[in-house]
């Protein structure tokens, strides 16, 4: 466990622990803490020299299986270029899962083509009311691949990518894009105004490499602060919108989104 972004709080830590032994009685899951995650430097979980020694560290050992996340909060654009290039083979082995701002980490390594990037819940989302159940899911994931916890949307054969819109947006056109081509794109966003939202989907669904896609589907619009006068459309709206403006087919909705129904859906092909 790392935190590329934000800390988390040691609590949060003991809180996953103690749900991991109650799950996995007997040993199938060991979690290792680095105590990064609870360094707090301004917004940081520690600067950013701090936060890629941490995550490097984790991804070239050996004897780890997955990197997870510890929470979001901003910081991997600051992070993910310079610890991707110290990278060592032991790191394609892996497989790396969160979500939000860690989007931009995930889309990272995809492009680079090390390990396996996922989607998913993170420790953080023990702080939610019956978050727990959410962290549950990427443990049933990181220990079995339990099928159940993947996002159920299917578009044939197409690889899919999730990304939070904010994040996504801010990546577009940096070394951080992945390859898009071909894909489902699914997109949540939480805590913004909906006009902001509508401005996200204007840089996204205007790039080039986004109008590769195989479609978008649309995860969930959440915490959306009133706005005065109202925006007078609401997010499946506006991302239709945008979708027939580019082109782009939009293929309904997606069972993703900053809550504790957060599914998991692996980069690329499950």
């Amino acid at each position: 466990m790392v935190a590329p972004g934000g800390r988390i709080a040691p609590e949060v830590g003991q809180e996953t622990l103690a749900l991991a032994a109650s799950l996995y009685p007997n040993g199938e899951v060991q979690i290792h803490f680095d105590p990064q995650c609870f360094v707090s430097q301004g917004h940081f979980a520690g600067d950013d020299e701090t936060r890629i020694n941490a995550f490097v560290a984790a991804a070239n050992d050996p004897s780890f299986d997955a990197v997870w996340f510890g929470r979001g909060g901003y910081g991997a654009v600051r992070m993910a270029e310079k610890a991707i290039a110290r990278l060592r083979p032991a790191a394609g082995g892996k497989t790396y899962l969160g979500y939000s701002d860690m989007g931009a980490l995930l889309g990272a390594l995809y492009k680079a083509g090390i390990g396996k990037p996922v989607h998913g819940p993170m420790p953080g989302d023990m702080k939610r009311e019956g978050g727990a159940a959410a962290v549950a899911r990427s443990l049933a994931y990181l220990v079995g691949g339990d099928a159940s916890a993947l996002e159920p949307s299917r578009d044939g054969d197409a690889p899919r990518l999730a990304y939070n819109m904010a994040v996504l947006s801010s990546v577009l056109g940096s070394p951080l894009e992945p390859p898009m081509g071909g894909h489902v794109l699914m997109l949540e966003e939480v805590g913004e105004y909906m006009y902001r939202t509508d401005r996200y989907l204007f840089h996204i669904t205007s790039a080039a490499s986004v109008r590769s896609v195989a479609g978008i589907r649309l995860g969930r619009v959440s915490a959306v602060p009133a706005n005065d006068p109202d925006f007078g459309l609401i997010d499946e709206e506006v991302m239709i919108h945008w979708c027939e403006r580019a082109g782009i087919p939009y293929l309904g909705r997606a069972d993703i989104g900053h809550d504790i129904e957060n599914k998991i859906v692996p980069f690329g092909r499950s």
